[in-house]
């Protein structure tokens, strides 16, 4: 430590939380509220304060990742968003020609000059939330935009010089079939992007669909449809030659999200604006949610921390097998030997005897990783390893 500084020189990714919505989508849980009649200008003033008190307390090198997520970045307007771009490339220590620099979107949110902005401020990468491309499950689901809006929005982004494009799927969603998802995949991968996400529904509390469930009122697919919407959804990514590189997750080489591999590998990152969390040196943190209670501590030239959690030994081989799994090459037994100085094979002895005798992970020489079976099973999977030790 120096001067009151921790030096955190393996802090290289940096989320950054834009809470605002124009619209608030059934299955969210995230931290987000109606951008109408809200203090955005005073939010951005106290997000690039608090980027500057984090870089100052925890001094890093260069970042390799930026990912700005929501709530709906692209729910700013062109002044807001030049804004927020011009604090971000103030503050944050980062080289345009090798950070991949990622905006979320909603389709439908981006006009020209809001891709100009975010392009000439070297944003690489966008992650649009497409979620289905059938109309009546959109609308069920609460989100506003239509499939034309998808193609227009891809389009426009192509135009302006984005070649780095991802787009969200949801399966499992309120009354879908598996005739609808495979219809929605075939639209997806039409559009020959370079990366795709396909995600099930997870019904979270404080949601819409969580308050319809508990009335009873939420008809989801049965579990075995679901499993078949992700066997799908792994075999259509196959066949038009994308890599599953994680349970969720598919990219041409080259494209995978080097963001999203930062919280696989277990590294350390930034968490900036209401409601973020980050990891920082042995240290879990989490910002307050609540826009008053988030930007009243900044005020205060403080850091907005509502919890702070120092991460004992237990919890980082645990979080390390957990999130390690999720990639398709599973846990690297010697780099977990490096973090470690033991093997993941020795520590987790009982576990892995188990989860091989059950078909759900296998085991080589380098490598721990999920079966087939152990992709389908892999949440029975993580928590095999929670609470062990």
């Amino acid at each position: 430590m120096l001067n009151g500084k921790k030096e955190c020189p393996m802090t290289k990714s940096a989320y950054i939380h834009i809470p605002f919505c124009q619209h608030i989508c059934h299955y969210c849980d995230f931290n987000k509220m109606f951008v109408k009649g809200q203090p955005v200008e005073e939010y951005l003033d106290a997000l690039k304060m608090e980027m500057k008190l984090a870089l100052e307390k925890y001094p890093t090198k260069k970042l390799s990742t930026i990912f700005v997520g929501g709530g709906t970045p692209t729910a700013l307007d062109e002044t807001q968003l030049e804004k927020l771009c011009l604090s971000i490339e103030e503050i944050l220590p980062f080289d345009e020609m090798d950070v991949e620099y990622t905006f979320e979107a909603n389709p439908g949110d981006l006009s020209d000059e809001k891709l100009q902005i975010l392009y000439n401020h070297g944003v690489n990468r966008l992650s649009f939330g497409v979620q289905s491309f059938n109309e009546e499950l959109l609308h069920k689901i609460g989100r506003t935009h239509k499939p034309k809006d998808v193609y227009e929005s891809i389009e426009k982004a192509q135009k302006a010089g984005f070649t780095n494009i991802s787009i969200d799927l949801i399966y499992g969603l309120p009354g879908q079939t598996l005739n609808d998802f495979k219809e929605t995949l075939l639209d997806a991968l039409a559009l020959e992007l370079p990366h795709y996400s396909g995600y099930s529904l997870i019904v979270e509390p404080k949601t819409v669909f969580y308050n319809l469930q508990q009335k009873g009122k939420l008809s989801l697919p049965p579990q075995e449809t679901e499993a078949a919407m992700y066997e799908l959804l792994m075999e259509q990514m196959d066949k038009k030659g994308l890599i599953q590189y994680e349970i969720s997750n598919f990219a041409k080489p080259g494209f995978e999200s080097k963001h999203n591999l930062t919280y696989w590998n277990n590294d350390q990152y930034f968490g900036f604006g209401a409601g973020a969390h980050g990891y920082i040196g042995n240290t879990r943190v989490a910002n307050f949610g609540p826009l008053k209670k988030y930007m009243e501590p900044i005020n205060q030239n403080e850091l907005p921390f509502i919890d702070v959690h120092e991460v004992t030994l237990v919890e980082k081989m645990e979080e390390e097998m957990f999130l390690g799994l999720r990639k398709i090459d599973g846990v690297s037994i010697e780099g977990f030997c490096q973090k470690f100085d033991k093997s993941p094979i020795e520590i987790f002895e009982k576990p892995i005897y188990e989860l091989k005798a059950k078909e759900l992970i296998k085991v080589d020489k380098y490598f721990i990783s999920l079966t087939h079976k152990g992709k389908l099973l892999g949440n029975e999977v993580f928590q095999a390893f929670i609470g062990v030790l």
